[in-house]
Parts: C-alpha cells; structure tokens; sequence
C-alpha cells in the first residue's frame, strides 16, 4: 500500500485495507487478508497463504505496505508443509482420453445460488478456524490501541513510552484483516472501556472494530493518510492526552 488516491506515491500508506477486505470485484466473494508487521512475518504468512489458498481454493493476499516492503530484518525461513494437490483440478493433457476442463460457468440459477451457498459454508469455516491476532501488554490495560501492519509497530513504540509513564496501554493488533477477529476483540469490552484505532489512513479498519465492539465501548481514532508516517512520539502525545480524558 502506498500514498494515494490514485497510482499513489512511493511512500508507505494504509489507504488499501476497504479494497483488500471488501473485494475488488463482483459477486458473494471474501478473500482471505494477512496483514505482517515484521519481515518474518512477512516471510511466514507468505507461506501460509499457499497453504491456505490450496486448501480452501480460494485467493489469499499479503497487504503489506511501502515500508514493510523496503525494510531489512533478519528472517528465518520455516520448514515447509508437504503439498498435496487435488487430480480433479490439475490440467496434465488430454492423452489419449477425452479432453479434460474445469468449467467456472454456472448460468442455471439454482446451480447458481447453491453454489454461492456453497461458498459461503467456506467462508464460515476460514472465519472460525483461520483468524488470527496478537495482544500486547492487555492484561492490565485501561485503554488500547487497535492497529495492524506498520500502524502497530509504532504503536508498540509509543506503548512503551506510556509504559514507563504509568499509563496502562496495549495492542491489538489483527493479522487477519478478513477474517477480522471480532469476537476476540468484542471479548475485551467486557473490561475495557476505552479504544483507540490508529491507522495510515483517514479510517479504513475503524468500521470494523466499531461492528466488533457494537457499541459496548467508547472507540476513538487517529490518522496519517497520504504517506505521512507518524512517530511513535507523536502518538503517545495522542494517546496521552485522550488517557487523560478517559482516566
């Protein structure tokens, strides 16, 4: 994700999270985000994704941005799983057979809605068994920051700051941005009332920790669009000054 609108920028932005999880195209369709904050992440979702792309046969994508796609951290690349491919949707040659193609046409409308059934049955199953996050210093936590991507790793800096403060700060951090984690999220608005949404971005995943959260707690939120990366110093002055407001 660059700076936008448009071809963007060179510089690191957020501004593509409504395309990657709402879909780019037509149709009854989800499509499986992972969302890295560090290189090996990076490396470790990549293969993930052709996991999980073979076994739910559908698409999967990485939505890093301009940062993360320049940054240098060490990386150790894990041991892969076997692959194992299904003979009914591999194309080898006619041979001396009859001629063999997958057909992704339905146009009787029965077939059809059974069909997006079908799919949607999917859906559910990668939403219960493949989502996926991290909590940061939640345990105590009176206020936390909800932010993915490079987003988090500024605000685990900034956390850090507040930390040695007093103030009681955490992440959640989502690093599956469809399926997004709402009921882990929901879970923590049992005891915290006070929510902060940071992004690069003039709000994209705000619409979904309000759909998560459904009201049960008080949700703010702070952006940089355009390509502007703000500091982790620059954000603890945010979080500070509505801590403040909140405590």
């Amino acid at each position: 994700m660059r700076g936008g609108p448009g071809l963007g920028n060179i510089r690191p932005s957020q501004g593509d999270y409504f395309q990657a999880t709402r879909g780019g195209g037509h149709g009854d369709y989800r499509t499986i985000v992972y969302a890295p904050a560090t290189c090996q992440e990076l490396a470790d979702l990549t293969m993930d994704a052709f996991d999980l792309a073979d076994k739910y046969r559908t698409p999967v994508m990485i939505l890093a941005d301009g940062m993360m796609g320049q940054m240098m951290e060490p990386v150790i690349f894990k041991k892969p799983k076997p692959r194992q491919y299904s003979e009914k949707f591999m194309l080898r040659g006619a041979g001396s057979g009859k001629s063999k193609f997958i057909r992704g046409l339905l146009l009787d409308p029965i077939d059809s809605e059974e069909h997006n059934w079908k799919l949607a049955r999917k859906y559910d199953v990668i939403t219960k068994n493949e989502t996926l996050h991290e909590e940061h210093n939640i345990e105590d936590a009176q206020m936390v920051i909800v932010a993915y991507g490079t987003a988090a790793r500024i605000a685990k800096g900034a956390i850090k700051r507040l930390r040695d403060q007093g103030m009681k700060v955490g992440l959640f951090r989502p690093i599956t941005l469809w399926p997004f984690p709402e009921l882990k999220l929901r879970a923590l608005s049992a005891k915290i009332k006070h929510f902060l949404v940071f992004e690069m971005s003039t709000g994209q995943m705000l619409d979904d920790v309000r759909l998560a959260l459904q009201g049960y707690a008080n949700i703010e939120f702070h952006g940089r669009p355009g390509g502007a990366v703000p500091t982790p110093a620059e954000l603890a002055n945010v979080i500070a000054r509505l801590y403040d407001k909140n405590d």
